[in-house]
């Protein structure tokens, strides 16, 4: 079995990450399909995941190309999460993974409003009237916020408890619920925010108005393994555990997508890792490079397996949930991390020790980072303990 070492995982980190200078774009939508898709939970991740790769780039460029070309599409996908995709793997995305999440969803939605017996008649049934009503009504007003929406068709401020008689019970309209089934299954999609690139106030518009042009369903198992061989490009070698973690798939789903697929199984110091067959040449270690990466980074967040670029600082840098703070890279390791004080300052922490070149070069991203930020100010949505310290 072909064995790939530490050093060659970093060297490829750097390079199919676009995380090393010479391999960075000018393309938020080339950054993107880089990384397959952008974390965007947070709505700051999408746009400092770019600037840390992009080479004269500002927020602005990522602004148009979500909003004005459209050739970046924000969506709910993997594991229920938000991320910003390029608009070309929509199709993709849509039948791996959105629609069967829209029926999930559903069901779940379903079961909460007959538990709270608000409705008359079926359940299933009222639903989808409502669902349909709320795509009308976006049709007509062409964009729209969610409280704008729940004024134009009442039944969605139908107020349903989903934990009665608990203590942190508290009633709750069902916009949202529509919203995340209709833009699940991409008949409506998330639209400019109001207020500045750290916004997640997102006006919503019909998929009709938004890409006009539409796309062409694929079929699911083609879809998967799509999916599946794009993430190997970015992400491998890494064991199918990791495959399955961030797919959210089950096993199978996993193993079924990969049998289609011309795959070889490496040595990943005693665990075994999976790598596409056409991709087992070396990729020539980079030049020397450092990266100031934001919390839930498509980087960190790619594995579950960490250990190989994050040493022991999981501590520091993680929440009680998994979700990752802001990082400090070096040469395809975890550093460090950094926050954004109230000033806005960007302020780091190093929590090993590194030469003075390394010093330098993240002294440089320091100042990248600042210059991105601009008069914008970011808290992550996800404190974790390095991050508090460092702004307290």
């Amino acid at each position: 079995m072909l064995s790939i070492d530490i050093a060659q995982r970093r060297a490829r980190l750097a390079v199919r990450h676009r995380l090393a200078p010479s391999a960075r774009a000018n393309d938020p939508v080339d950054i993107a399909r880089s990384m397959v898709v952008l974390h965007a939970t947070d709505p700051a991740t999408v746009f400092l995941s770019v600037g840390a790769r992009g080479t004269d780039l500002t927020p602005a460029d990522v602004e148009r190309a979500l909003y004005d070309d459209r050739t970046l599409l924000r969506l709910l996908a993997m594991r229920r999460t938000m991320f910003v995709a390029p608009t070309e793997l929509l199709p993709v995305l849509q039948a791996s993974t959105c629609d069967a999440l829209a029926h999930k969803q559903r069901r779940a939605y379903g079961r909460h409003l007959e538990q709270a017996g608000v409705v008359d008649g079926e359940v299933g049934t009222w639903l989808a009237d409502v669902e349909a009503e709320t795509h009308a009504a976006l049709l007509s007003l062409g964009a729209a916020t969610g409280a704008q929406l729940s004024k134009a068709v009442p039944r969605l401020r139908t107020q349903v408890d989903t934990a009665p008689g608990k203590s942190y019970s508290k009633p709750t309209g069902i916009t949202t619920w529509v919203l995340v089934v209709l833009g699940a299954e991409g008949r409506i999609v998330r639209g400019r925010p109001n207020g500045s690139w750290t916004s997640s106030q997102y006006t919503w518009a019909p998929v009709e108005t938004w890409l006009p042009q539409g796309f062409s369903p694929v079929p699911v198992a083609q879809a998967r393994v799509e999916l599946v061989r794009r993430w190997l490009h970015t992400f491998g070698p890494a064991p199918i555990t990791d495959l399955k973690w961030w797919t959210g798939w089950t096993l199978g789903e996993v193993r079924k997508a990969l049998a289609e697929l011309d795959i070889t199984e490496v040595d990943l110091d005693g665990v075994t890792g999976l790598l596409l067959a056409d991709d087992l040449a070396p990729v020539p270690e980079p030049e020397p490079w450092a990266a100031l990466l934001p919390a839930l980074d498509p980087t960190p967040m790619g594995w579950q397996s960490r250990d190989w670029f994050l040493g022991p600082h999981a501590h520091a840098l993680f929440d009680a949930n998994g979700n990752i703070g802001p990082s400090i890279w070096a040469d395809g390791r975890i550093v460090g991390g950094w926050a954004q004080r109230s000033d806005g300052e960007v302020v780091t922490r190093l929590l090993e020790d590194v030469d003075a070149e390394t010093r330098a070069r993240i002294d440089a991203e320091t100042a990248r980072t600042t210059a991105w930020f601009g008069n914008v100010r970011a808290i992550p949505r996800f404190r974790t303990p390095l991050q508090r310290e460092l702004t307290a």
